[in-house]
């Protein structure tokens, strides 16, 4: 049985996305690899992260299309929320993708090693005391749910991971923090019909993004009576049998069911023997070069344990790169500012590149030229009912080296912006583009026009 073989050229500890990437790519490039993952391939992004919650987002802009239809002449009636159907669509969705990735695995060769791993030396992973040794070891453990210090999760205080599991919809819900997994799950829960309150100790919701971004859907949240405190941060929670009694530290408290510790995630690394090998830790997140090497023999770290966007994406990409690495292909080095970034609330919140303010702190206030292109002039998004705007960060007189855009469906547009990025090109390049009418495509076709100075629908 091929179980029994113990010597590889890849051992990989972790089958999420960076893992399972870097696993079947060396697999396609004639490497022997072993799998090792203690819970189930695919990780935090298809079982307790963007699957499932795009599944709930769905769900919810159903919803919200139900309540809304009227206004496009269609007389349908919202009955309420059945959480039972909505979690059995989504348990069916992510279970279809878990047998074709399972498959998948199994297909290209790789052997799975069921079990929690631990790394007891510069070439091996011992499992449930069986020793694995690879010629490389590649470390993709992953994140998981953080919480503040002294704030314990249990009953009514949940983190993404009993969030997603709750059978019944709160009728009121505090969300502690206001970056992607905060908003996606107030934007949930307020299209069910719940009363939510986020809380944001940094100046904006969606503190990543450029802060054009930010304060538009910061206006969207307002209209969707989201209520929201910035700039303030959490002092303690108390929870009875009624619900949770949060306070703030500038005296302000909120009664909810529920409170959502939505604070980010921390790197999987505590008790693996990363340290005892000699690999290097900051604040638990493995330090590598921009090879993704950790400085320890042949051992490389990819995906939410290595510091920057903890994305599925960047850890697919990661993965690829590190399987090429260790083929000897030479692979080129992932450039982190050119990788796409979605938040699928509604509005949804799409960019790529640096914002307006990186882009300056690079090149320097004067070298630096944006434009917005409001959605108003966009007939897609006046069919669809959406506003937002595109607006792109360019060098003067050179390439675009940021895209952001704020409206329903935008996340469907960034492959063509990380495009238009990543390849450096001028607004000129993209304006002799032909962009099908009517699409909302097309609003970025014609952000590049006007930056080039030929807007066809927007006034000079």
């Amino acid at each position: 049985m091929a179980e029994s073989r113990t010597e590889f050229d890849i051992v990989v500890l972790g089958g999420g996305s960076g893992g399972y990437a870097t696993a079947l790519r060396a697999s396609q490039l004639g490497l022997s690899v072993a799998l090792v993952e203690g819970a189930k391939v695919g990780g935090t992004c298809l079982h307790n992260g963007c699957i499932p919650t795009k599944a709930l987002l769905h769900a919810a802009e159903l919803a919200d299309q139900a309540r809304e239809s009227s206004h496009f002449g269609v007389n349908a009636t919202l009955e309420g929320i059945d959480m039972a159907g909505v979690n059995n669509y989504k348990d069916t969705v992510i279970g279809g993708l878990y047998k074709g990735l399972q498959g998948l695995v199994k297909s290209r060769g790789v052997t799975m090693v069921e079990g929690w791993g631990k790394l007891v030396g510069p070439d091996a992973v011992e499992v449930d005391g069986v020793r694995y040794t690879g010629k490389h070891v590649v470390l993709a453990t992953g994140s998981y749910a953080r919480s503040l210090p002294g704030l314990e999760i249990g009953g009514r205080v949940l983190t993404s991971d009993q969030a997603l599991a709750l059978d019944w919809v709160p009728k009121s819900a505090v969300v502690l923090g206001g970056g992607v997994i905060g908003a996606e799950f107030a934007s949930v829960w307020r299209s069910f019909g719940a009363e939510v309150t986020i809380i944001e100790a940094l100046p904006n919701l969606l503190p990543n993004e450029d802060p054009a971004l930010s304060k538009a859907f910061e206006r969207a949240y307002r209209k969707r009576g989201i209520a929201f405190h910035t700039g303030v941060r959490f002092s303690g929670v108390t929870q009875d049998g009624s619900g949770v009694h949060v306070t703030l530290e500038d005296g302000k408290a909120f009664d909810a069911d529920l409170l959502l510790v939505a604070v980010g995630r921390g790197p999987r690394t505590a008790d693996l023997g990363y340290e005892a090998q000699g690999i290097t830790l900051d604040r638990g997140f493995v330090i590598t070069n921009d090879r993704l090497h950790t400085g320890v023999g042949n051992v490389y770290a990819v995906g939410d344990i290595v510091p920057g966007l903890q994305l599925a994406h960047r850890g697919f990409a990661q993965g690829i790169f590190v399987a090429e690495e260790i083929a000897g292909l030479n692979p080129a080095p992932i450039v982190e500012s050119g990788i796409p970034r979605v938040t699928y609330a509604e509005p949804e919140v799409a960019s790529v590149g640096l914002t307006q303010t990186a882009a300056e702190a690079e090149f320097g206030a004067d070298a630096v030229e944006t434009l917005d292109y409001n959605l108003a002039g966009n007939g897609k998004s006046k069919i669809l009912g959406t506003t937002g705007f595109v607006k792109l960060v360019r060098r003067k007189d050179g390439p675009v080296v940021g895209v952001h855009m704020i409206g329903a469906r935008v996340g469907e547009l960034i492959g063509e912006g990380q495009l238009i990025v990543n390849w450096e090109a001028h607004p000129e390049d993209v304006a002799s583009l032909v962009h099908a009418h009517p699409t909302q495509n097309e609003a970025l076709g014609e952000a590049h026009l006007a930056l080039a100075g030929k807007p066809l629908h927007a006034h000079n």
